[in-house]
């Protein structure tokens, strides 16, 4: 997979998270490098090699990262996408950050791929192929659609989904087909598959509810007055990225 036309901006220099992620990003396909955690630096290499993505700590020295945009935004340059760490793991500071222009927000010790995952996600509109973009597209859907990241059945409905979206036969079996591809992927059993979705649903059903569900999919009235059934939710989200593949194609 190379991405290397995004250009990804750590400002984290130290061998403990910094250069790990750097260089984590770099074997994905990402042009990305590191920069020390200091505010005067940060803004003059974005001034300087307008990256796309910038991953910044929630707190630097001087000030912090929404504050650091601010001034970004004041010089009239070329914005680079936010994506918050912290050492904060609280919904209140998330909800603030994203609410303030943060792309996404993660807790230091969030897997690597899930970050690789939101940089793929805010930079869908560059060019990238068409596994980049299906990937893109999936990992932005299910979250808008309120699927915690941190759970196992978000990586397994991910994959599921995307093998729908390239595989339409295989929905015609999805207890002989997909979940069986599915725990190949993961190195454990269909079950477990098939449990870890549904619990992934539901996170999503109880976090949106009905009618912003609905609403998502262009329905008018509240269609599902309950909880859709996994292979329901899976064709739901396949169609939808079907149509969103096919308006930036």
């Amino acid at each position: 997979m190379q991405n290397n036309s995004i250009k990804v901006l750590v400002s984290d220099d130290t061998c403990e998270f910094g250069i790990k992620l750097a260089d984590y990003l770099s074997t994905r396909g990402l042009y990305s490098y590191t920069r020390k955690k200091d505010a005067d630096a940060i803004i003059g290499t974005v001034v300087r090699d307008k990256p796309d993505v910038l991953i910044c700590d929630l707190e630097l020295p001087q000030y912090d990262a929404l504050v650091l945009m601010k001034k970004l935004r004041s010089l009239n340059v070329k914005l680079p996408k936010l994506i918050v760490i912290s050492a904060i793991d609280n919904s209140f500071v998330r909800r603030w950050a994203t609410e303030n222009g943060a792309a996404a927000y993660f807790p230091v010790s969030s897997p690597m791929s899930d970050i690789f995952e939101a940089v793929l996600s805010c930079t869908s509109s560059i060019d990238l192929n068409a596994d980049d973009k299906l990937e893109a597209l999936t990992t932005e859907t299910i979250r808008r659609l309120g699927v915690p990241a941190h759970i196992k059945g978000y990586n397994y409905l991910r994959t599921a989904v995307m093998r729908a979206v390239t595989d339409s036969r295989i929905m015609d079996s999805v207890t002989k087909l997909l979940y069986p591809s599915v725990a190949a992927s993961y190195n454990t059993t269909s079950s477990r598959v098939e449990r870890a979705i549904r619990h992934a649903i539901e996170s999503a059903w109880e976090r949106s509810g009905s009618d912003s569900f609905c609403s998502f999919f262009g329905y008018e009235n509240a269609v599902y007055s309950s909880k859709p059934t996994n292979s329901e939710f899976i064709a739901l989200v396949t169609d939808k990225i079907r149509l969103k593949l096919k308006n930036v194609s």
